[in-house]
């Protein structure tokens, strides 16, 4: 996503733009270098909110930078994550889900990232029953052990979609803050009972300082981009959704309410 709309950027407004890779840490490494560079207007970062703020509270003071050391451009997509489990699980929903494991006692679940097992921490605290935690490497590993019956659910992050729609998985329950767009009939973790949520959400930022003139139109060139038509190709390949702008104010008070939710992630 980000190389497609550095690509439109470029085409919309004739500026030079350069597509990095920085990996590392989940976007901590990256956004570690961005809050160090000058705020000359001519770095800009793009990360995934959730990953960033759970590091931020689980070892902020180690880190060189926090939610005030950006200024924030805006966001251009959310991933939506749900808890899935093959169609013949013994469960169709959290409730039930909780209900099995407290009557069966602890199964297999799989997870592929630290703030999936911080909500099954939480479903634990809230309603006391045990899950045997599987760590698979990546979506596609997770739909392999539930279709294996190595597990009997897990998350998925898109990688899910194509056994919805053949029928062979169901979704339990959206870890997201609101509901699933493509299941909106079912519950999120919140409304299971659990009060937390894992919200991954794309957004940009430049170094604390930045020129509110260059932050301005930059902010601006960023939300003209994410209408093109093949960003929103790319944005859809990628998260099933179409593009969504916070804008700049938002996309702040974003990144505020996510540290607030990533504590409860870590609360005990």
């Amino acid at each position: 996503m980000g190389r497609v709309l550095g690509k439109v950027m470029k085409d919309n407004t004739g500026w030079n733009v350069v597509v990095e890779n920085k990996p590392g840490g989940g976007g901590v490494a990256m956004f570690t270098g961005l809050s160090q560079m000058p705020p000359n207007g001519k770095t800009i970062g793009m990360g995934v909110s959730i990953p960033v703020l759970v590091q931020l509270v689980n070892r902020g003071d180690q880190l060189p930078f926090d939610v005030d050391s950006f200024d924030y451009l805006g966001t251009v997509a959310k991933a939506e994550l749900a808890l899935v489990a093959s169609k013949d699980a013994p469960f169709d929903d959290l409730e039930s889900m909780v209900a099995y494991a407290k009557d069966e006692g602890a199964f297999p679940l799989a997870t592929m990232a630290p703030p999936q097992v911080l909500m099954m921490n939480q479903t634990k605290a809230a309603t006391g029953a045990e899950f045997n935690l599987v760590t698979a490497d990546g979506g596609a590993e997770v739909m392999k052990l539930i279709l294996g019956g190595q597990v009997l659910a897990g998350f998925g992050s898109g990688e899910h979609y194509p056994y919805l729609e053949s029928g062979d998985m169901k979704v339990i329950a959206g870890a997201n803050q609101a509901r699933l767009s493509y299941a909106p009939d079912t519950k999120t973790f919140i409304e299971s009972g659990v009060a937390a949520y894992v919200d991954p959400i794309f957004f940009l930022a430049m170094p604390k300082g930045t020129d509110p003139a260059a932050t301005t139109a930059i902010a601006a060139a960023i939300d003209e981009a994410i209408k093109a038509p093949e960003f929103e190709e790319i944005v859809q390949n990628a998260v099933k959704g179409a593009p969504i702008n916070m804008g700049v104010d938002g996309t702040k008070q974003m990144m505020v309410d996510g540290l607030a939710n990533a504590k409860v992630l870590f609360a005990k």
